[in-house]
């Protein structure tokens, strides 16, 4: 039986959507991406599907299922469509927990301050030095838990590439845009930078990384 597309709400810029965009591409599942601008997340109808007024969000008309939260919607889509573990870790096993732990880790380490560096350096209407300081500083201990870890290993778990893998990688992309100069991933973080490229040469993340760009250009 062929799968109905499944949505997905996002924003040309805003690297969390793309986090999903990823997986549906590695997962090679049928989708539609619908962009938003930021007064319409905050708006009826999207308000509705997720009260927080943020992307990304999914409907998959194949469940029956609405989700909001990029981690929630990653752990969905390879729950319910990875069946053969190609990205991810058999149900019970130290992988799967462990490549959860690196997830939440990404949710709560790395996106948040990450976010708030490129708030307090690029968009925050008054210069606090003190503030910038802080979240870059964030990046580089981020950064540096994530070199350390990768030390002899190609990818964060089991050996093998995973949808955690490429969870990491937008708010990389993000930096590399925003903070260029600010944080020398290449130089002060070499494990960290091969993993990177490493990921982003995967056929479905280069394409995900592509349509962004595509997309960005047209806005």
């Amino acid at each position: 039986m062929s799968l109905k597309p499944i949505v997905l709400y996002s924003h040309a810029t805003g690297p969390n959507p793309w986090k999903v965009t990823a997986i549906l591409e590695e997962l090679k599942l049928p989708y539609e991406t619908k962009f938003l601008q930021f007064p319409e997340m905050k708006q009826d109808p999207f308000e509705k599907l997720n009260p927080n007024g943020r992307v990304p969000a999914i409907e998959d008309p194949n469940t029956g299922i609405s989700l909001w939260e990029s981690g929630a919607i990653v752990e969905y889509l390879v729950e319910t469509y990875d069946k053969q573990n190609t990205i991810s870790f058999a149900a019970g096993s130290p992988e799967y927990f462990q490549a959860k732990q690196w997830l939440h880790y990404q949710m709560s380490g790395q996106g948040p301050y990450f976010g708030q560096a490129v708030w307090f350096s690029v968009f925050h209407q008054e210069k606090i030095q003190s503030a910038i300081d802080r979240y870059l500083n964030e990046i580089r201990r981020v950064s540096g838990v994530l070199n350390k870890e990768l030390e002899g290993k190609e990818y964060l778990v089991g050996g093998k590439y995973s949808y955690v893998d490429a969870a990491f990688v937008p708010w990389y992309v993000a930096i590399g845009a925003r903070l260029a100069g600010a944080v020398d991933v290449a130089k002060d973080f070499p494990n960290l930078n091969a993993w990177l490229e490493r990921v982003k040469a995967r056929p479905a993340v280069t394409k995900t990384f592509q349509d962004r760009a595509a997309v960005i250009a047209q806005h």
